[in-house]
């Protein structure tokens, strides 16, 4: 409680490292708060031309929306992939970034990285809205289901948030672990329905003689239940399935939980080891 308290009174120091955040992403650059939008078209336009055009993967139709384009249902679940990857992959550098700062004056070192977090989620707020536009314009009436996604985006900046508290304490000590979170996020792209269906993973699999529930193993990963939640709610109109949203909101919480623990574990040190 006492460490929330300082949170709360730190509100001003936050808001001021959450916009050098932003404005220092795209200083000096020419487009500006342009490359928000221009990174993600490049990645729906590239997936679109290799799984869409070259592959043919097959989208389903949405239910109860009718809605049957590969382009949105692709960006329906990349959008909150992209915000996970960025928020994951630069928290390691975040206290190390900030080493001087950490030197120099005490403050509540989390503040750092939920400023980092914090930033990159008004980014996909606003790639969100883009989004939103689009989807009104095929056809999708998503303002109705505009608070689900607010809820949402919340639970996933939870999960991501208790990610990047461990992450970050533990690179000041480990510095391999910036390298292992870069491998391990190329990996864990291809194990998240953000390019195919869910429906393509077998449900059962042999492997060296032994029959395996594959799809039901497929589905612990976390981040596929809440990208399901994302194309329920944009791409087929209707609310998440109920055990899947009490599901990542489950890992959302013990995350956070696990994530504050270390770090306050961790951070009596920081000054020292960074």
């Amino acid at each position: 409680m006492t460490r929330l308290a300082e949170l709360a009174e730190s509100r001003e120091l936050l808001a001021n490292l959450t916009l050098r955040e932003l404005r220092g992403r795209y200083k000096r650059s020419v487009l500006g708060w342009g490359w928000s939008l221009l990174n993600p078209l490049t990645a729906i336009a590239t997936y679109w031309v290799v799984f869409g055009v070259f592959l043919k993967v097959e989208p389903p139709v949405g239910h109860p929306s009718g809605l049957h384009n590969y382009a949105l249902f692709l960006v329906c679940a990349l959008l909150p992939w992209t915000f996970f990857q960025s928020a994951v992959e630069s928290s390691p550098e975040t206290l190390i970034s900030n080493g001087n700062l950490i030197k120099k004056v005490y403050f509540p070192r989390e503040i750092l990285v939920i400023s980092a977090s914090t930033s990159i989620l008004v980014t996909f707020l606003v790639e969100s809205t883009v989004l939103l536009v689009l989807l009104l314009i095929a056809g999708n009436m998503v303002l109705p289901w505009i608070p689900v996604l607010i809820l949402l985006i919340a639970i996933e900046y939870l999960l991501v948030l208790g990610l990047a508290l461990i992450l970050s304490v533990c690179n000041v000590y480990f510095r391999d672990v910036k390298h292992f979170v870069s491998l391990a996020l190329r990996i864990l792209f291809y194990a998240v329905p953000v390019v195919y269906p869910v429906t393509l993973v077998p449900e059962h699999k042999t492997i060296l003689g032994i029959d395996l529930p594959l799809r039901t193993l497929y589905q612990i990963n976390p981040l596929v239940p809440l990208v399901d939640c994302f194309r329920s709610v944009l791409y087929d109109l209707r609310f998440p399935d109920l055990g899947q949203l009490a599901y990542v909101t489950g890992w959302a919480v013990a995350l956070l939980a696990l994530g504050w623990w270390v770090f306050s574990r961790l951070e009596p040190r920081l000054a020292e080891e960074v």
